[in-house]
């Protein structure tokens, strides 16, 4: 941990959203706030991992009662300083075990926020954290990318994922421990900085055992928030569990 607020305090969260522009785009947005009111029904939405609000405020004003949890205080200001922002709930603390009032439709993770938690004991709480929000027949929703290990020939650990004039960033694995960071190298008036942010990758096999520790049991899985379906080429997966309703 950097600090109180982990990897994601001022300095990330000062320049969050306009370094992940595309995602607060309304195609990105739409489709995940469609699933997650359609999961939510008449009922309320947990969001582990809130952020800067990105999903939670297009989905409150939907009508869905929202309340987060997110360990970053710079990241919550910036949610709470937006339109809408401070009619959510939010508890500062760690989304795997902080515990808050009331009963849950549907609980979501999205954005690879699950491996922000970098051991599976951590990500096992979690699974567990949310199951004991959820209301009989609730449903837990997270959002991750399946882990591109096919793309790294013997001797690499490195994969990028963006190039361009001022920035590199790539990912970097341990296949013995499933330790990954996402490394951006980026040029400041022709100097180069440095950042790197811990991960653990988790398969999809792996997280419904998770699932079924905590009780859940696997609804659905797609490829993305359209509802594709998920195959062996898909590179992401959103995965829907269910708690029983007895």
């Amino acid at each position: 941990m950097l600090d109180d607020d982990g990897y994601f305090g001022e300095k990330i969260a000062a320049g969050y959203d306009d370094g992940a522009a595309e995602l607060f785009r309304p195609e990105a947005v739409d489709p995940v706030v469609d699933l997650l009111a359609d999961l939510a029904g008449d009922g309320a939405a947990l969001e582990l991992g809130i952020g800067t609000g990105r999903i939670a405020l297009p989905l409150a004003a939907r009508g869905i009662p929202v309340h987060g949890i997110d360990m970053s205080r710079a990241m919550v200001a910036r949610l709470r300083a937006k339109p809408g922002g401070d009619a959510i709930g939010v508890t500062v603390g760690d989304f795997a075990t902080t515990r808050v009032e009331g009963r849950f439709t549907v609980a979501y993770l999205v954005f690879n926020t699950i491996n922000n938690l970098t051991t599976q004991d951590a990500q096992v709480d979690c699974f567990r954290n949310a199951a004991g929000h959820l209301a009989p027949g609730g449903r837990f929703v997270v959002e991750v990318g399946v882990p591109e290990l096919r793309r790294l020939p013997p001797g690499q650990s490195a994969v990028p994922f963006r190039i361009t004039p001022t920035q590199w960033a790539f990912d970097t694995y341990d296949p013995a421990t499933q330790a990954m960071s996402s490394h951006y190298v980026t040029v400041v008036d022709g100097r180069a900085e440095h950042t790197s942010i811990p991960f653990r990758y988790v398969w999809p096999a792996e997280l419904d055992l998770m699932a079924r520790i905590a009780g859940l049991r696997l609804r659905d899985r797609w490829e993305d928030w359209h509802r594709a379906p998920f195959t062996g080429e898909s590179t992401k997966h959103v995965s829907v569990w269910e708690k029983p309703a007895r």
